[in-house]
């Protein structure tokens, strides 16, 4: 199951529920997919996103930190 956090341009930003414990997004849309992760600081762990694509999703995940921050929290604890 995924919990979805927002959407920009296209993309869904969300976690899976079942995922890993650190904290992390991951985006999907029709140019590809990509993972952030959010800790222990941010930065892309892998994606298949054009550079360009790449660079405008991570300033929208950086941006949108603290509501991913909030979802997570009330998500998993």
């Amino acid at each position: 199951m995924s919990q979805d956090v927002y959407r920009d341009s296209g993309f869904k930003v969300f976690f899976f529920s079942n995922d890993e414990a650190r904290m992390h997004v991951h985006v999907v849309g029709n140019e590809g997919e990509a993972k952030f992760w959010l800790e222990p600081e941010f930065c892309y762990a892998n994606s298949n996103l054009p550079v360009e694509a790449l660079s405008i999703l991570g300033r929208s995940v950086k941006a949108n930190e603290d509501e991913i921050r909030k979802a997570w929290t009330k998500h998993f604890c």
